[in-house]
């Protein structure tokens, strides 16, 4: 893309942002998400390493504007803001890796010039003393091979250490579009995604096929996050026993714990809770209420943290 293009996918952000301002319509994660453009819009360095994300950041921060414009659902600007971030953040970190690869570039050529001269040098001392100059070649040529040997294996750490930052990024970023999807809320003790009584069977620990389907997003993401804890509390109404309550929050738990392990995700990583009618979300005097409270609770940690209880 060349800076005339970038110029105008600038100027079409800002007439966006400028036509949102007219309207009350916006998010924190829509606030971050223009800082954040500000801050690459501003960095040469994007532009120049990273015309094709940057382009991509520009439309999706577009959408996000348009959907506030629109005054559509906060869901769903927090949504289309949250791509913007990722997407902006994918620009600014590719365009810092390849002005690393540059520099390093730049350095690599230094050293290679460097050596040159002294092999040159080496050569014409060679010439007035043919004995020792050929000692003195030899061992150059010995500095050259340990050398060389040693900036590719500095290369081949450099790649290994890029790819490996590139999965991590590519893992949390899967990781966080799932919680995303499933409407997960960031809470004191971790990320928190509930499966709703409707994605049970009728007072029934079983999961519904769109209850399994939610498990599954969330068993193959955990996958690619192995320093990341999970705990399963579950819950119920005022209605029925004490007992009954407290053993069906129990099943329901063990059973979204079960499908998690049967999809992969390690038992050791995950605990499993039942609190019966305890901490509800809402009242019990209505069906929809009650039907709130009726739930179970994955509470994800920080990676490498730890859940702290209730």
């Amino acid at each position: 893309m060349n800076s005339t293009s970038l110029k105008a996918a600038a100027i079409a952000v800002a007439l966006a942002l400028a036509a949102c301002s007219t309207t009350p319509t916006t998010t924190p994660t829509l606030d971050a998400a223009r800082a954040a453009y500000a801050d690459i819009n501003s960095n040469p360095q994007v532009s120049q390493y990273a015309p094709l994300e940057f382009k991509q950041a520009s439309d999706a921060l577009e959408a996000a504007n348009k959907a506030a414009a629109k005054k559509d659902s906060l869901e769903e600007i927090d949504k289309l803001a949250y791509i913007a971030k990722q997407k902006i953040e994918t620009a600014r970190e590719v365009a810092r890796t390849k002005s690393a690869e540059d520099q390093a570039n730049a350095a690599a050529r230094q050293r290679d010039q460097v050596r040159l001269e002294a092999r040159t040098v080496e050569a014409e001392q060679a010439k007035a003393a043919a004995a020792a100059a050929q000692q003195q070649a030899m061992t150059a040529q010995q500095q050259a091979a340990s050398a060389q040997s040693e900036a590719e294996r500095a290369r081949m750490q450099a790649a290994q250490s890029a790819q490996e930052a590139a999965d991590a990024k590519a893992a949390l970023a899967a990781y966080q579009a799932v919680l995303v999807e499933l409407h997960a809320v960031q809470t004191a003790r971790g990320m928190v995604v509930t499966i709703n009584d409707v994605l049970f069977d009728t007072d029934q620990a079983s999961l519904r096929p769109d209850g399994v389907a939610n498990v599954q997003k969330l068993a193959k993401v955990l996958a690619l996050q192995p320093r990341r804890t999970v705990l399963v509390e579950g819950f119920t109404d005022s209605t029925g026993s004490d007992q009954h309550n407290q053993q069906l929050s129990e099943r329901r738990a063990a059973s979204v714990r079960d499908t998690l392990v049967g999809m992969g995700v390690d038992a050791s990583r995950i605990a499993m809770r039942g609190y019966g009618e305890k901490f509800p979300v809402a009242g019990n005097k209505t069906a929809s209420d009650r039907q709130l409270n009726r739930r179970v609770e994955i509470v994800l940690s920080e990676e490498g943290g730890t859940i702290p209880p209730r």
